[in-house]
């Protein structure tokens, strides 16, 4: 099918690469006005007919000023995450804060402050809005060697997903987690790179990943976008308060 984004309009946050863009190009591709977002915005560069815009998730006033800038929307991807590497003896006051800051504390920016213009396109056009959060397998669903903190955010961001699935359900806004296993994008090369650096080699460190998937492979970010282009659409208008593991069996 095609088209099946026609008429909305989506805010993807870090759309520079990796997943976020693989979605940012989904959604123009089945019809949406997006508007990708990346911290560096030169990253946006080459995604075709999206509105492309700088925007640092870590600050509230710049995010409620882009808000109030887009106005209404009927899709809020929330995608802007990091990967910290360590157990809790590695992990400082300052990993913590930063962790938690940038994989939930960003959502909830982003979230307050696009709900209210969800709401009111809702309302007008019968259609229900869809804010899809990047979540992972290595969550609640899984715990996963060396993630101690990055599995604590993304178990906190399933937490957060299901809490405003609840108090929205009723007004015509759905909220669903996608948790990807290991994906292929540029941050996971750099850590197969820093990896190799401890264990031997960069081919070493891919045979680490490849191994923990039951697949035998890593994901494309298009697997990923995939699932976010049914998510935001309305052939899922019966789904809310759902965290999706796409990750060739690594949670199971």
């Amino acid at each position: 099918m095609a088209g099946r984004l026609k008429g909305k309009v989506a805010v993807v946050t870090a759309a520079g690469q990796g997943i976020g863009r693989a979605i940012a190009e989904a959604f123009v591709r089945e019809g949406a006005t997006v508007y990708a977002t990346d911290v560096d915005k030169a990253k946006l560069d080459g995604i075709a007919r999206a509105k492309k815009a700088r925007l640092d998730v870590l600050s509230t006033r710049a995010v409620e000023a882009y808000a109030q800038k887009v106005g209404q929307i009927d899709v809020l991807v929330n995608v802007a995450g990091f990967v910290h590497h360590g157990t809790v003896l590695e992990c400082s006051e300052k990993d913590w804060d930063f962790s938690f800051d940038l994989n939930v504390k960003a959502m909830h920016r982003a979230i307050r402050a696009f709900l209210p213009g969800m709401l009111e396109r809702a309302a007008a056009t019968g259609r229900s809005g869809s804010i899809i959060n990047m979540a992972s397998g290595a969550s609640s669903l899984k715990g996963v060697p060396n993630r101690y903190v990055y599995g604590a955010t993304k178990a906190a961001v399933i937490g957060l997903t299901k809490a405003v699935a609840a108090d929205f359900v009723a007004k015509g806004i759905r909220c669903n987690a996608i948790c990807p296993g290991t994906v292929r994008s540029p941050s996971w090369e750099e850590r197969v790179e820093e990896l190799g650096k401890s264990i031997g080699g960069k081919d070493k460190a891919l045979e680490m990943f490849v191994a923990r998937q039951p697949m035998g492979r890593v994901g494309n970010p298009e697997e990923i976008a995939a699932l976010a282009v049914y998510l935001a659409s309305d052939e899922a208008a019966f789904t809310t308060g759902t965290a999706i593991p796409v990750d060739g069996g690594f949670a199971n």
